[in-house]
């Protein structure tokens, strides 16, 4: 069968997991996700139970990205931790079984907020989903690196440095056009990068709400997904994060909550987020934060910038919606820099 972003050989990935996962039985079918715009995911489903499968797109890639083997390793190292996430149950590494890596890990039963406006709650279930989600951040940033297996998961020295330069070699290799404000937002970075600090924690690198599943009737995250930036490095990456997810427009297309009146919706300010955050990990408050924020505007256009160059090379795992996320490129970088300009 053709092997696109789009497909999966099912039954190879039937006979694999039935020679490979203890318990499974098939008959076997398939459905892709329509989320997720780096590595396809599809659902897995057999008359007993449901898996999820996640695999690098097949085709020529840029070096270091869609890491789905990181992926498995950083969520079965997390298993039983206070950091929610699903059960891993196997890593194909053999490009030959369905024509790229893989791994198939449980199926978490829950349901996932695309906006952190949470139109569908009340005002006090806004505010306690936010609030674990808080929880988990600070839980995340609280794991013992070593005592996990993890030492190893990230190289030594300044976070930053290296994701700022790891990202604008990706920026480069995947760029379509000059973006002048993006060139900029490089530029000012490397001048204001800070210095090291010593914390050296466990990050997730996309941390936001649609990327976490909470029960279906309660406000607790029961699994926090999407592990492919993962890496050993600076927390506050992770905090700056959600932090620029909330400063974009409302609504489905933006996902951010510029200009609502949260306290009426029950959500906390950004200032009352990080308050939160680091009373939970026993620190005084955050310095410089406009730089954290201006990286992370950063590493999305970057992202997003891939993302849009696979659509243009035919290699996107949701084409459409790829091609609509490139008109964002510059639109983060420009806000990065605001970022920087406001600090």
């Amino acid at each position: 069968m053709e092997n696109t972003a789009q497909t999966l050989d099912i039954e190879a990935v039937d006979a694999y997991l039935a020679a490979n996962l203890a318990g499974y039985s098939g008959p076997l079918t398939a459905k892709k996700f329509e989320v997720g715009q780096s590595n396809p995911t599809f659902l897995l489903t057999t008359p007993e139970r449901r898996y999820v499968l996640r695999r690098k797109p097949p085709g020529a890639l840029l070096k270091s990205a869609h890491a789905v083997d990181r992926e498995y390793r950083v969520q079965a190292a997390l298993a039983g931790s206070q950091v929610p996430v699903a059960r891993m149950y196997l890593l194909c590494e053999d490009d030959a079984v369905i024509g790229s890596m893989f791994y198939v890990m449980d199926h978490v039963d829950g349901r996932n907020f695309r906006r952190p406006d949470l139109p569908d709650l009340t005002p006090k279930e806004r505010g306690r989903v936010v609030d674990d989600m808080n929880r988990v951040l600070a839980a995340l940033h609280s794991v013992d690196v070593e005592a996990v297996g993890l030492a190893d998961f990230g190289p030594p020295g300044n976070y930053y440095q290296r994701q700022t330069g790891r990202w604008t070699k990706q920026y480069k290799a995947s760029e379509t056009q000059p973006i002048p404000a993006m060139d900029r937002l490089i530029e000012l970075l490397n001048q204001q990068m800070p210095p090291e600090d010593g914390q050296r924690t466990l990050v997730h690198g996309d941390y936001r709400i649609d990327n976490m599943i909470f029960q279906h009737d309660g406000t607790k995250c029961i699994a926090l997904l999407d592990w492919e930036l993962s890496t050993v490095g600076h927390p506050y990456a992770d905090l700056a994060s959600v932090i620029m997810q909330w400063q974009m427009p409302p609504g489905g297309e933006g996902r951010g909550l510029a200009g609502l009146d949260r306290a009426a919706l029950g959500l906390p300010t950004d200032q009352e987020f990080i308050a939160q955050y680091c009373a939970r990990r026993g620190i005084g408050g955050i310095d410089n934060f406009g730089f954290y924020l201006a990286f992370c505007f950063f590493r999305m256009a970057a992202i997003i910038q891939g993302v849009y160059r696979r659509a243009l090379d035919g290699n996107a795992s949701n084409p459409e919606r790829a091609l609509q996320l490139g008109q964002f490129v510059t639109m983060f970088a420009e806000n990065g820099v605001r970022a920087l300009a406001d600090e």
